[in-house]
């Protein structure tokens, strides 16, 4: 569990950061290259770049170590962390109820730190790794398409997808028995790994530019948390502790709440929309 929040404060902090450097390198002129060129130059940018990768090492110990449900919870934390440090580096004000959705967050978490058990030894069926290959093409063509989408309805299904190519990372994480290259080039969970992360970026990317980044965000929890949970409790064999299976599925519901309340730090928010 303690890698997991220490992923989600990787993520969190991360997104921040990247955000500063970006937007003091869109000074210059030029296109997007030229913006990316800029932005990798400043150690804000790199700095959270180095995050992400150490929230992914992280993310991967604690999916060896901890429920999904657990995981991915923690993971859609990560808002939380985004908006205390965007409010600190960018002097964005958080309104009284988004202070609170970072308590109900906190809370969730603690609750679900509580009654959470190991993870669960089950394979799963034989085909859940070809079944989350198929989804993990499926966001891919979601996010190639995203384009020709209906205008009202882009921003939530792609950020949908990217839940679920997000979450095809989780349950991919859990199918993985040996790094030996022989076991790898013939697991099918290792490209829907790829894969699905890919994916995920891609439609992630594409939903925030062309939409509501509230509303993306919102579905990509939705998408990354209620869908891995299930398949690790019925195929996987996540359990509770002893008699704290309500526990579990309140502080689950409870964290999740609370990060779609700060679902507008999905994508760390300009200073001029302080108040907003």
């Amino acid at each position: 569990m303690v890698c997991a929040l220490g992923a989600a404060v990787c993520f969190g902090t991360a997104t921040v950061w990247q955000a500063v450097a970006t937007r003091a390198a869109a000074t210059g002129g030029g296109g997007e290259a030229a913006l990316l060129l800029r932005a990798v130059r400043q150690w804000r940018y790199l700095a959270g770049l180095g995050l992400d990768g150490l929230g992914f090492l992280l993310q991967i110990a604690a999916l060896r170590s901890v429920p999904i449900y657990a995981v991915g919870a923690a993971l859609a934390s990560s808002l939380a962390v985004t908006a205390v440090v965007a409010a600190r580096l960018l002097r964005v004000r958080l309104s009284g109820p988004e202070w609170g959705a970072v308590g109900v967050v906190c809370a969730g978490l603690a609750m679900l730190g509580v009654a959470s058990g190991t993870e669960g030894d089950l394979g799963g069926p034989d085909a859940l790794g070809y079944v989350m290959l198929a989804v993990a093409v499926g966001v891919l063509l979601l996010g190639l398409c995203g384009g020709r989408l209906p205008g009202r309805w882009r921003g939530p299904l792609l950020g949908l997808g990217a839940g679920f190519g997000f979450g095809v990372v989780e349950v991919a994480v859990r199918l993985i028995d040996s790094l030996a290259p022989s076991e790898l080039l013939t697991n099918p969970a290792a490209y829907a790994l790829l894969l699905g992360g890919t994916a995920a970026f891609l439609c992630l990317t594409s939903a925030v530019q062309r939409g509501s980044v509230t509303v993306a965000t919102a579905a990509m929890v939705i998408g990354e948390t209620v869908g891995p949970a299930l398949v690790g409790v019925v195929w996987l064999g996540d359990r509770t502790r002893e008699g704290l299976g309500w526990l579990a599925v309140l502080g689950f519901l409870v964290a999740v709440a609370g990060a779609l309340g700060l679902a507008r730090f999905g994508e760390a928010p300009a200073e001029e929309s302080v108040g907003a």
